[in-house]
Protein backbone atom coordinates (compact mmCIF):
# COMPACT_ATOMS: atom_id res chain seq x y z
CA UNK A 1 0.00 0.00 0.00
CA UNK A 2 1.50 3.41 -1.21
CA UNK A 3 2.03 5.65 1.74
CA UNK A 4 1.32 9.69 0.99
CA UNK A 5 1.70 12.65 3.11
CA UNK A 6 -1.01 14.97 4.11
CA UNK A 7 -1.79 18.43 5.98
CA UNK A 8 -4.36 20.15 8.44
CA UNK A 9 -4.91 23.45 10.05
CA UNK A 10 -6.04 24.32 12.50
CA UNK A 11 -7.08 27.65 14.29
CA UNK A 12 -6.61 28.27 17.93
CA UNK A 13 -7.47 31.03 20.48
CA UNK A 14 -4.95 30.53 22.88
CA UNK A 15 -1.25 31.68 22.34
CA UNK A 16 1.08 29.80 20.23
CA UNK A 17 3.64 29.11 23.65
CA UNK A 18 0.34 27.73 25.49
CA UNK A 19 -0.02 25.73 22.07
CA UNK A 20 3.50 24.50 22.34
CA UNK A 21 3.73 23.49 25.66
CA UNK A 22 0.42 21.19 25.21
CA UNK A 23 2.65 19.72 21.96
CA UNK A 24 6.05 18.96 24.30
CA UNK A 25 5.24 18.82 27.74
CA UNK A 26 4.18 15.22 29.11
CA UNK A 27 1.65 16.49 31.74
CA UNK A 28 -0.20 18.47 28.72
CA UNK A 29 0.66 15.29 25.86
CA UNK A 30 -1.74 13.33 28.09
CA UNK A 31 -4.22 15.98 28.88
CA UNK A 32 -5.33 15.42 24.76
CA UNK A 33 -3.03 12.70 22.56
CA UNK A 34 -1.75 9.65 24.80
CA UNK A 35 -2.73 8.15 27.70
CA UNK A 36 0.64 8.29 29.36
CA UNK A 37 3.97 10.57 28.01
CA UNK A 38 7.49 9.60 28.92
CA UNK A 39 10.67 11.74 27.85
CA UNK A 40 14.27 10.89 28.39
CA UNK A 41 16.46 12.92 25.53
CA UNK A 42 14.57 13.37 22.52
CA UNK A 43 12.89 10.32 22.35
CA UNK A 44 9.03 10.63 23.48
CA UNK A 45 7.30 7.49 24.60
CA UNK A 46 3.77 7.43 24.11
CA UNK A 47 1.05 4.86 25.96
CA UNK A 48 -2.12 4.60 24.45
CA UNK A 49 -4.33 1.33 25.90
CA UNK A 50 -2.09 -1.12 26.54
CA UNK A 51 0.60 -0.09 23.70
CA UNK A 52 3.41 2.11 22.96
CA UNK A 53 4.97 3.83 20.42
CA UNK A 54 8.09 6.09 20.22
CA UNK A 55 8.95 8.70 18.48
CA UNK A 56 12.66 10.66 17.99
CA UNK A 57 12.15 14.70 18.05
CA UNK A 58 14.45 15.44 15.59
CA UNK A 59 13.63 19.48 15.17
CA UNK A 60 12.14 21.80 17.88
CA UNK A 61 12.20 25.74 16.78
CA UNK A 62 10.21 26.95 20.26
CA UNK A 63 6.59 28.27 19.56
CA UNK A 64 7.41 27.76 16.01
CA UNK A 65 8.03 23.75 14.95
CA UNK A 66 8.38 20.61 16.38
CA UNK A 67 9.07 17.33 14.05
CA UNK A 68 9.10 13.64 15.29
CA UNK A 69 9.88 10.39 13.72
CA UNK A 70 8.49 7.10 14.43
CA UNK A 71 11.06 4.65 15.60
CA UNK A 72 9.83 1.78 13.88
CA UNK A 73 8.29 3.99 10.77
CA UNK A 74 10.16 4.51 7.72
CA UNK A 75 13.13 6.95 7.70
CA UNK A 76 11.61 9.17 5.27
CA UNK A 77 8.69 10.11 7.22
CA UNK A 78 7.54 12.34 10.22
CA UNK A 79 5.09 13.98 11.92
CA UNK A 80 5.19 17.71 12.06
CA UNK A 81 3.64 20.70 13.82
CA UNK A 82 4.04 23.82 12.56
CA UNK A 83 2.77 27.01 15.09
CA UNK A 84 1.75 30.69 13.64
CA UNK A 85 -0.21 33.68 14.01
CA UNK A 86 -2.36 34.75 11.92
CA UNK A 87 -1.42 37.82 10.69
CA UNK A 88 -5.51 38.99 9.97
CA UNK A 89 -7.55 37.52 13.26
CA UNK A 90 -4.54 37.14 15.47
CA UNK A 91 -5.53 33.86 16.12
CA UNK A 92 -2.52 30.96 16.42
CA UNK A 93 -2.67 28.53 13.26
CA UNK A 94 -1.67 24.69 14.17
CA UNK A 95 -0.65 23.38 10.57
CA UNK A 96 0.15 18.95 11.19
CA UNK A 97 1.99 17.21 8.84
CA UNK A 98 1.66 13.23 8.78
CA UNK A 99 1.70 10.07 6.74
CA UNK A 100 -0.55 7.42 6.11
CA UNK A 101 -1.59 4.09 4.28
CA UNK A 102 -3.74 5.70 0.90
CA UNK A 103 -6.58 4.20 2.18
CA UNK A 104 -6.31 5.33 5.67
CA UNK A 105 -6.28 9.19 5.19
CA UNK A 106 -9.49 10.04 6.00
CA UNK A 107 -9.74 7.76 8.77
CA UNK A 108 -6.23 9.07 10.28
CA UNK A 109 -7.57 13.06 9.64
CA UNK A 110 -10.61 11.61 11.74
CA UNK A 111 -8.60 11.01 14.31
CA UNK A 112 -6.08 14.34 14.23
CA UNK A 113 -9.55 16.26 14.16
CA UNK A 114 -10.94 14.24 17.18
CA UNK A 115 -7.66 14.99 19.09
CA UNK A 116 -7.45 18.51 18.28
CA UNK A 117 -10.83 19.38 19.31
CA UNK A 118 -9.89 17.50 22.62
CA UNK A 119 -6.50 19.98 22.46
CA UNK A 120 -8.98 23.00 22.21
CA UNK A 121 -11.03 22.61 24.79
CA UNK A 122 -7.95 22.04 26.80
CA UNK A 123 -6.39 24.91 25.87
CA UNK A 124 -9.15 27.22 25.64
CA UNK A 125 -10.36 27.56 22.46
Amino acid sequence: MKRVKFDMEFLFKASPSIVYQFLTQPACLVRWFSDEVDIQDDIFTFYWEGYSEQAELIEDIEEERLRFRWLEGPDEEFFEYRIATSDVTGETILEITDFADEDEVDDQKQLWESQITTLRKETGG
